[in-house]
């Protein structure tokens, strides 16, 4: 991604199996509850300035890690990905926040970058 990697933010995601058993647990391993609720089966918590841990609960127990990195030029980043070669999927919105498109490694994680509407 070169010298400046354009990262503002990041959101490592942690697969979960059941969410009820898991937000109780990271609560606790926390000190308290979540910052945000963004969907059905998710829980955020900002543990830096710049960085959120977030479980998010997968049927099946798993798929891989999840990891969302948030860029202030979402197209600039996937032209620069492209460049070397490698493909990101479609751009979609997220609601009214912003926009992202997802990479996917070999071993199948998913890595998402977001361009915040309100950075």
């Amino acid at each position: 991604m070169g010298a400046d990697p354009q990262i503002s933010h990041l959101f490592a995601g942690i697969p979960i199996a059941d969410y009820d058993r898991a937000v109780e647990w990271y609560e606790r391993l926390l000190g308290r509850a979540p910052d945000i609720l963004p969907t059905a089966g998710e829980a955020m918590w900002s543990v830096t300035p710049t960085g959120s841990i977030y479980i998010v609960q997968t049927p099946g127990g798993a798929g891989g890690t999840v990891v969302t990195v948030a860029v202030r030029d979402l197209d600039g980043l996937l032209a620069g990905l492209a460049a070397r070669g490698i493909e990101a999927g479609p751009v979609e919105q997220v609601g009214s926040a912003g926009r992202k498109a997802t990479v996917v490694d070999p071993d199948g994680s998913r890595i998402s970058f977001v361009e915040l509407v309100n950075g």
